[in-house]
């Protein structure tokens, strides 16, 4: 098999991106990540763009043939992916895929998503909708929005099973809002949250659902937002200009999903979550305690938990533990979404799982905001649905 590396990152601010059209966002994220390393689109081989709302919300399909009119890029192979909240890490496969396929030496994958309006703002109820669409149909009724709903039942079933408080989870999302601050392309990079605060009901924070858990601050972002990446083979950073010691290979990947309904399966230890991980880490030839960085899928904070525990940083229901340890930290063992998280960096839902990889590719170069020290390896969870679609990665300087 060929290797595979980040030659380039780029990402947009996070968080409202208010009158820029979706064409306009392919062509900007085509043009910002080409810049990165100086390059022009056309030494682009291949391509795929992730995106999960863009039918939904911004009334748009096809939005790779969006991308292929940028100078360069038409007539090349690129296609449109869609794996939910995963549909970032997909556009990464894929891409990688036709690499190892011999269609290319370079290409890219992009993920996007357009949530809120012109104006920045957000309706509530067609999100939820939008976003609901992606759970089974037997799961939705009764719900009005349905992945708090959905979510909020898996975090009441991991704090009874495993006896974990809500302090324990909340101290993620205050971690995590913590870790934004240093970020200043995360969406709420300016808000600064206590442990007190994201346990006290009041205006600014309320349970998602009554009878459940869950609360505002425990929750991902409604973002706007885009990331892309380049890949390469060896011969491709050649051909890009870019030296091995400016890269980081992607050493170790799988992809696995499970059934879309939650009942009859284990959504505390989402089997596919951990096939796709395991599958990641023997391609890399690493286990977990090689990893010292990482990005989880902390849609809401139980994920963050559960997230912790599919990389293999802790046993299942000791994720939150993990944090609350300390082990999650910068200085900690493993710093985990020093971004900020889909919780403070946001969620621009098609954009997340390439972030996630372009965050790991500048811990790994040293140069991330919040830089771990003697960053060595790194591992990524990104999942579609309630823990049904996973895409794990391993990086390597």
């Amino acid at each position: 098999m060929k290797r595979v590396y980040i030659a380039a990152f780029h990402q947009s601010k996070f968080g409202k991106l208010l009158g820029m059209t979706v064409p306009e966002i392919a062509q900007n994220a085509i043009a910002d990540v080409c810049k990165e390393i100086n390059v022009d689109p056309s030494l682009l081989d291949v391509g795929s763009v992730g995106a999960a709302c863009n039918i939904s919300l911004n009334n748009q399909g096809l939005v790779s043939g969006l991308v292929a009119a940028v100078p360069g890029l038409a007539g090349k192979p690129i296609e449109s992916v869609e794996n939910a909240c995963a549909s970032g890490g997909q556009a990464v496969l894929s891409v990688i895929l036709k690499l190892q396929a011999g269609w290319g030496d370079t290409g890219f994958a992009l993920g996007y998503e357009k949530m809120r309006d012109a104006d920045g703002r957000m309706d509530g109820k067609l999100i939820g909708h939008a976003l609901g669409l992606y759970s089974h149909p037997d799961e939705r009724d009764g719900k009005i929005y349905v992945f708090p709903h959905l979510f909020a039942q898996i975090m009441d079933c991991y704090m009874k099973h495993y006896k974990v408080t809500e302090a324990d989870l909340a101290t993620i999302a205050v971690q995590e809002y913590a870790n934004g601050n240093r970020n200043a392309l995360a969406q709420m990079n300016k808000v600064k949250v206590t442990l007190e605060e994201a346990l006290t009901i009041g205006e600014r924070n309320r349970y998602i659902i009554e009878g459940l858990p869950l609360k505002t601050y425990e929750c991902s972002q409604i973002t706007d937002g885009y990331a892309t990446l380049i890949l390469a083979t060896e011969e491709g950073l050649k051909k890009l200009g870019v030296s091995r010691a400016d890269a980081v290979e992607i050493a170790g990947y799988a992809q696995a999903t499970d059934p879309l309904l939650t009942a009859g399966r284990d959504v505390l230890k989402p089997a596919g979550a951990y096939k796709a991980m395991h599958k990641a880490y023997e391609m890399a030839g690493v286990t977990p305690a090689d990893v010292n960085v990482a990005e989880v899928h902390d849609c809401f904070t139980v994920m963050g938990a559960i997230g912790t525990e599919v990389i293999g940083k802790a046993k299942p229901g000791e994720g939150a533990k993990y944090w609350v340890d300390g082990k999650a930290a910068q200085d900690g063992e493993c710093g985990i979404n020093l971004s900020g998280g889909l919780i403070a960096k946001g969620h621009p839902v098609g954009a997340t799982g390439v972030a996630m990889l372009g965050t790991c590719f500048k811990q790994l170069l040293g140069r991330a905001n919040a830089q771990v020290k003697n960053a060595k390896v790194a591992a990524t969870f990104n999942v579609g649905g309630t823990a049904c679609a996973s895409v794990c990665t391993v990086l390597k300087p």
